[in-house]
């Protein structure tokens, strides 16, 4: 079922590369039934994907990636069948990406002290959307001017912690955030867990603490894991009895670990986030075709 659902991509209206409609046609060109479309922090491209999804015949999932403090820490909250016109997740992203702005004149002043001037302007050439200005726009910059050979390459030289243009940032808060998820009617899914390196016991932590304030499901399968997580986070979905989810986190050709439609399906014994959905019917006749073609073949 896995290659059919996708539950967390992004597009301009964050740091993704394809409009929102852009990736709603990638979606269905790539055999996706049921997509998501999670941009950090912002609800603004889910009118237009909508659209797109319908003219394409597939499903569109209201999501959002809110970025949250935990424990000093920056940890990313997927909301899933959030309702985008409630008003306190409205105006808790603002307030994000209002921080995210005064962020960026910190990271641009980092950076022109290691002698690479004028980043702010250059990040804001590569955000689409104005309102969303992140780290992924100030790494476009620095492989276009030369500097560094590709984005993931740029992260681990100038914007993770102890390099030039990494700076502390306070985001929203962690239970807060959950809270307008949960509130607005959605699905508070903890983001690529195996990404934050955060050791056994802080994990375990995190992970109670995001189900004590109402979380209800974790990424298992994300192009941000390895095959060996897969299994670690399932078994940590079974341990914590939270539904799993799936999601490429893909932002474009290039700058992803994998493509839409091209996660491998969820570990035995795991329960679906998508379990109970309504949009599921359509992803299940897609698997269902699939099967059948595939046969015979």
């Amino acid at each position: 079922m896995s290659s059919v659902i996708d539950l967390h991509s992004h597009s301009t209206i964050s740091d993704g590369l394809f409009t929102p409609s852009e990736l709603v046609r990638r979606a269905d060109a790539q055999g996706v039934r049921v997509l998501a479309l999670t941009d950090h922090d912002d609800v603004a491209g889910l009118d237009e994907a909508r659209a797109a999804a319908i003219e394409a015949g597939i499903a569109l999932v209201n999501g959002v990636e809110i970025s949250v403090t935990w424990n000093k820490r920056s940890v990313h909250i997927v909301g899933l069948r959030i309702d985008p016109a409630y008003e306190p997740l409205q105006n808790g992203l603002a307030v994000i990406r209002a921080g995210r702005g005064e962020r960026a004149i910190r990271i641009a002043a980092g950076l022109e002290k290691a002698g690479i001037p004028g980043s702010l302007e250059g990040a804001y050439a590569y955000a689409a959307n104005p309102g969303i200005i992140s780290r992924t726009h100030f790494a476009r910059f620095l492989v276009a001017k030369g500097i560094v050979k590709d984005t993931r390459t740029v992260f681990k030289k100038y914007l993770v912690k102890g390099k030039p243009g990494y700076v502390e940032h306070c985001w929203a808060d962690f239970a807060d955030a959950i809270g307008w998820i949960c509130a607005s009617g959605g699905i508070a899914v903890l983001a690529h867990p195996g990404r934050y390196d955060l050791g056994r016991t802080n994990l375990d932590s995190l992970i109670a603490d995001f189900k004590e304030v109402g979380g209800e499901a974790i990424e298992v399968v994300t192009g941000n894991h390895t095959a060996n997580q897969f299994i670690q986070f399932a078994n940590y979905a079974k341990e914590f009895d939270l539904m799993s989810s799936c999601g490429s986190d893909f932002h474009g050709v290039g700058e992803s670990y994998m493509d839409l439609g091209r996660l491998p399906a969820l570990p035995p014994g795991c329960k679906p986030v998508w379990h109970n959905w309504p949009e599921m019917a359509s992803a299940e006749s897609a698997l269902a075709q699939h099967s059948t073609l595939s046969t015979q073949d």
